[in-house]
């Protein structure tokens, strides 16, 4: 299936491991430019190693900095001013209890998993309208439709970035550009062998493989996601014949979530 977006540009933030390089490649795939933004030099080097070996016909840009920070938006956007496509793309808060979290540990949470990707709308949207096309795909959580009680700073950040979205998308639409969000349960990604791994493997006295076991054979698709499959959704939401498609919010969870809404 072409997806109709060979030559366009793209910023994929968060794009040096995990969903983010998984989008990053899938786009490059479909003959798109990619500028790539991660903290990690040496990770997003293979990257963008990677994408070139697979895809020489497309051009790959890297841009070491933090996507959170204003130095690191106006790095990524000095390398790629008029994106036609947009990734949003951070690390989400640690975990923990409500009420050891500070008013500092809230704004640090709101700024990287809501501010930052508004403030990266803000600069690219309004181009991309005059243009007429326009891609924009925010990755946010399935803690979005089932919030964890853990998780209550992602919860609240990608909530807030949800709602905002949601009005802005039925505004821009008009011209082309959508506006959604990709909403990841549990992938096989570092992510899900982190410390929160560690915490569970130890409350149960297991090992961490035999938590990652159960979490699988809890999960109706019996398994974690493959960032492949997270790439390619992103890459069709991005497709010139998505243009009718905004302000959603796909759950990709191997049918966690019970609901039918």
């Amino acid at each position: 299936m072409d997806l109709g977006i060979s030559g366009r540009r793209a910023i994929v933030c968060a794009a040096s491991k995990g969903l983010g390089r998984a989008c990053a490649i899938a786009l490059a795939n479909e003959g798109v430019h990619v500028t790539i933004t991660a903290r990690g030099a040496e990770a997003l080097a293979k990257t963008a190693a990677d994408i070139r070996k697979a895809s020489p016909k497309v051009t790959v840009t890297e841009v070491v900095g933090d996507i959170t920070t204003p130095e690191g938006r106006e790095a990524a956007l000095k390398a790629c001013p008029d994106p036609d496509i947009l990734i949003n793309n951070a690390g989400g808060p640690p975990p923990g209890d409500f009420r050891n979290w500070t008013r500092d540990d809230w704004i640090k949470a709101i700024d990287a998993n809501m501010l930052t990707p508004i403030e990266l709308i803000k600069a690219t949207v309004d181009g991309m309208m005059a243009r007429k096309f326009g891609r924009i795909v925010n990755i946010t959580s399935a803690a979005v439709k089932a919030p964890i009680d853990i998780l209550g700073l992602s919860n609240g950040a990608r909530s807030g970035l949800t709602g905002f979205v949601a009005g802005l998308s039925r505004k821009t639409v008009i011209a082309n550009v959508t506006i959604n969000g990709l909403l990841p349960g549990p992938f096989d990604t570092d992510r899900v062998r982190g410390p929160m791994l560690e915490a569970a493997a130890k409350a149960q006295g297991i090992s961490p493989d035999e938590v990652l076991k159960q979490r699988m054979k809890a999960n109706p698709a019996g398994r974690f996601g493959d960032p492949e499959e997270f790439g390619l959704a992103c890459a069709f939401l991005c497709g010139a014949k998505s243009g009718f498609i905004t302000g959603q919010n796909l759950l990709m969870d191997g049918g966690a979530f019970p609901g039918t809404m």
